[in-house]
């Protein structure tokens, strides 16, 4: 299915970080930004991966970004700042909280990007153009799981049919686009509901 080979792509990108590619500060608009790099830990913010000078997998996860591959591969080589993780800081601000001098995407946006969406759409915005499934047995691949704050897609279930595959942008286990297994119970005390696009083709 497209939106699950999208997803993969996505996971699987390959870029090389730089010194230039790491920020923990304010941009030029005053916005700050905290790249998910190796010493996020030291700011006191946790699950930063990507290291200088190793070749990094998945694209970094970027608070209010919408980049395809080719675009933050581009941005890379301009030397804008490899991702922006969420903060208490970033949602109170909402949009506000969006630096344009960094590159990547965030949750809502790659479930956009996946579905092929001309824009992204926030987690809010989410429900407007989808179904709630009556059953988590009703999910296909490239349905999603969303609640106030995070937004997951679907992949397939485990054999053991308690827990799911699934791709996200961030933040778990680290802020970049990844593939995960997670079991349904951790799902259910989030809030995790499934929805289904209404433009999705077979």
């Amino acid at each position: 299915m497209e939106a699950i080979e999208t997803a993969y792509t996505y996971s699987r990108l390959e870029w090389q970080p730089n010194e230039h590619h790491r920020k923990h500060g304010r941009d030029s608009s005053g916005v700050l930004v905290h790249t998910p790099d190796t010493t996020l830990s030291s700011h006191g913010l946790s699950n930063g991966w990507w290291q200088t000078g190793r070749v990094a997998r998945g694209m970094a996860y970027q608070w209010g970004g919408f980049d395809t591959p080719t675009q933050f591969v581009a941005s890379l080589e301009r030397g804008e700042a490899a991702g922006d993780i969420s903060t208490a800081e970033k949602r109170r601000l909402g949009d506000a909280g969006t630096s344009k001098e960094a590159c990547g995407i965030d949750c809502s946006g790659f479930v956009s990007r996946c579905w092929r969406l001309s824009r992204p759409y926030s987690t809010k915005e989410l429900p407007s153009i989808c179904d709630k499934l009556q059953s988590w047995d009703e999910l296909k691949p490239g349905d999603i799981l969303l609640n106030d704050r995070h937004v997951v897609l679907f992949a397939k279930w485990a054999a053991t049919g308690n827990s799911l595959y699934v791709y996200e942008a961030g933040p778990l286990p680290v802020w970049r686009v990844n593939a995960a297994e997670i079991r349904k119970d951790y799902l259910l005390a989030r809030g995790y509901q499934p929805w289904r696009y209404r433009g999705i083709r077979e």
